[in-house]
């Protein structure tokens, strides 16, 4: 077996396999990476990329996971080893000291499906004797740059060996931060937008950006999930939708409830953020985006885009491709990111910051 870790092992919402894999092959071929996609069955949780010749470290670095859509975690990897069930330890030890890295922690992960989680308790048993020769062998040891050595668990003779590196992964367990549902907030699509905040906001510029003396609007705002974070963090908020408002939130006096049309409606001044979480055509959206964009009536934006059942990162992509054209042909710099989140589903979230 080539000890090369020759492949780019990234994970993704179960049943998003095609997208992912449509996304990166269209990624690696326009940055001029040669490889293949290796493994990408439905429902699995996860996409393997292999390269031509040479290890997967260059296309890691040139496309980071912060600028993908539908991965979790990006990790360098070998492609899977076959274990025999009587000594798993030998072989991922052997390949790791062969591999020649180094690592300060260890985590044993699965994927995100009921299959995978059917695998935590092995992995669980397995995690100290491993992490013993982990450390006779060298790898493990204090101070290793933060690299973090990941055993990504496929069945119980069968592991990826893999490797994530500070500022190009994801922080968190499989890819997912789990965040606890709030009892009173009107409506679970609440954590959408929590988790949307954790991912393109730094946390340190939190005060900054999300403070009491800012003002929003959230575009089809009823009952009112993403009205109830911006509340929390302090905000005053339009909320614009011909729905009722939860009371709880009307009692603030942080909420001025419009009973009009989101996608006609027009602020009185410029205002520090506009959230949409409304269900329509992902391009009817990107419309409306753009009219709050282009005439610089918000400072920073969070949607969704609902998606179509089939070619999802096609209309990702177009929708992505228009709205940053528009921005440039008038004059409007910006900072587009676009991710999958744990919390979506048929969607993906965009962030929109106006540079300066």
């Amino acid at each position: 077996m080539s000890q090369v870790p020759n492949a780019w092992l990234l994970y993704c919402r179960a049943g998003f396999e095609s997208d992912l894999a449509a996304e990166i092959t269209e990624r690696t071929a326009a940055a001029g990476e040669l490889g293949h996609i290796a493994l990408a069955e439905p429902d699995s949780g996860f996409v393997c990329w292999q390269t031509e010749s040479g290890p997967a470290n260059a296309v890691h670095r040139q496309l980071p996971l912060a600028s993908l859509v539908f991965a979790r975690q990006s990790l360098v990897a070998f492609m899977p080893l076959t274990l025999d069930r009587e000594d798993r330890i030998s072989p991922i030890a052997r390949l790791v000291e062969e591999s020649g890295w180094s690592f300060e922690a260890v985590w044993h992960e699965t994927p995100d499906t009921n299959d995978g989680k059917a695998l935590g308790r092995l992995a669980k048993s397995l995690s100290r004797p491993l992490e013993s020769a982990l450390k006779r062998g060298g790898g493990l040891r204090r101070k290793a740059g933060g690299r973090r050595l990941h055993l990504f668990w496929l069945a119980g003779d069968r592991v990826q060996v893999g490797i994530s590196f500070p500022g190009n992964r994801s922080e968190h367990p499989g890819g997912v931060l789990r965040l606890r549902h709030p009892a009173d907030a009107p409506s679970r699509s609440t954590l959408k937008l929590e988790e949307a905040w954790h991912t393109f906001i730094p946390r340190e510029s939190w005060e900054t950006r999300l403070s009491s003396a800012m003002q929003a609007v959230d575009l089809g705002a009823a009952p009112g999930g993403w009205t109830y974070q911006l509340v929390r963090k302090g905000l005053f908020v339009y909320a614009i939708d011909n729905g009722p408002m939860d009371k709880a939130l009307m009692a603030t006096g942080q909420v001025e409830h419009l009973r009009e049309d989101g996608f006609v409606w027009e602020p009185p001044y410029r205002l520090d953020w506009l959230v949409c979480d409304i269900v329509d055509k992902p391009m009817r959206v990107i419309d409306m985006v753009e009219r709050w964009l282009m005439r610089r009536w918000c400072r920073e934006a969070i949607f969704n885009l609902k998606l179509p059942m089939k070619k999802r990162w096609d209309e990702v992509r177009r929708c992505l491709a228009r709205l940053e054209e528009t921005l440039h042909t008038h004059g409007v710099s910006a900072t587009i990111a676009c991710r999958h989140l744990y919390h979506d589903r048929e969607e993906v979230t965009v962030h929109v910051r106006i540079d300066g």
